[in-house]
């Protein structure tokens, strides 16, 4: 129906059918026989003929002015994949903090290039605050951070809320207390994420507001690293719980003790972007793929 639109509404337009089938490249006849089917389909009668004229009728007036928004509809959906298509092949930046790069940052960068494979994307890292320069600089498309940011010029997209877990090699001794109080911690030997980012930030604030006094062995900025040391330093860490996926506790043999009062410790990670960067066309598409994923993620 849509080529049977877009035909009536020429020869609405150009008031004539010989000038519509000579606009159209397509004889008089055959423009006839379009009409009449497209009359036939919807069984009404669209022109009065009056002589050689044509008269829109009142469902003819009608059915123009649907076959307009149609027209509308058709140039707005093209011009969709045309910015689409062009997108396809641009370099897209995207900022994340030092956190984000181990925690979101893959499943992110997966989303992304599922929406768009031919998508190229560069990764830049460095603490919040500099994210969050980056992106209002216009120097990063995108940023994802582990806060939620409030910024006139920013646009801010919480995706998930976060928070810290104890993890322990499973053989150790604390593992046999079951759920503990938070005032384990006191003196209990450490690897924490390094000085700066807002989850050390967070991990202190919990150690001065409950009095505690751990033993900090390290201080490294690398989950990965802080795992494989846990067995050979006998000792605990405070990662953050959408870091800690099943598989990565059974391949380094670690487990989560259950602490009281580690929910409290929510942090919000969220996607900015500048709200008047110009960015591809398409990538409000990909926002909201984004946004689903990991709402199916954290289901």
């Amino acid at each position: 129906m849509l080529e049977e639109m877009h035909v009536f509404a020429t020869i609405v337009e150009q008031s004539s059918l010989n000038r519509a089938s000579a606009l159209l490249n397509v004889t008089q006849p055959a423009l006839s026989r379009k009409i009449s089917k497209l009359e036939e389909e919807l069984g009404v009668e669209l022109f009065k003929r009056v002589g050689k004229r044509l008269e829109l009728t009142r469902i003819g007036r009608i059915t123009y002015e649907f076959a307009l928004e149609l027209r509308k509809l058709q140039l707005r959906y093209l011009q969709s994949v045309n910015e689409f298509k062009a997108a396809r092949h641009t370099l897209l930046t995207i900022g994340a903090s030092l956190t984000t790069l181990q925690t979101t940052l893959p499943d992110l960068i997966q989303v992304m290039s599922q929406a768009a494979p031919d998508l190229e994307i560069k990764a830049v890292t460095g603490k919040t605050h500099e994210i969050v320069s980056l992106v209002r600089e216009q120097k990063a498309d995108l940023g994802i951070v582990a806060s939620e940011i409030h910024e006139a010029s920013l646009h801010c997209i919480p995706l998930f809320d976060d928070h810290l877990q104890v993890v322990v090699p499973k053989n150790h001794f604390i593992m046999d207390k079951g759920r503990a109080e938070i005032s384990i911690l006191n003196g209990m030997p450490m690897i924490l994420f390094s000085k700066g980012t807002w989850y050390r930030i967070l991990t202190d604030e919990l150690f001065l507001t409950h009095n505690l006094s751990p033993d900090v062995r390290m201080e490294i900025d690398s989950f990965e690293a802080i795992l494989r040391l846990l067995h050979t330093c006998r000792a605990a860490t405070l990662l953050p719980k959408s870091y800690m996926r099943e598989q990565m506790l059974r391949d380094n043999d670690l487990s989560v003790l259950e602490v009281d009062g580690l929910e409290h410790t929510k942090r919000t990670t969220s996607l900015i972007y500048n709200r008047s960067a110009e960015l591809p066309g398409s990538l409000p598409l990909w926002i909201e793929e984004i946004k689903s994923r990991f709402r199916l993620v954290q289901a």
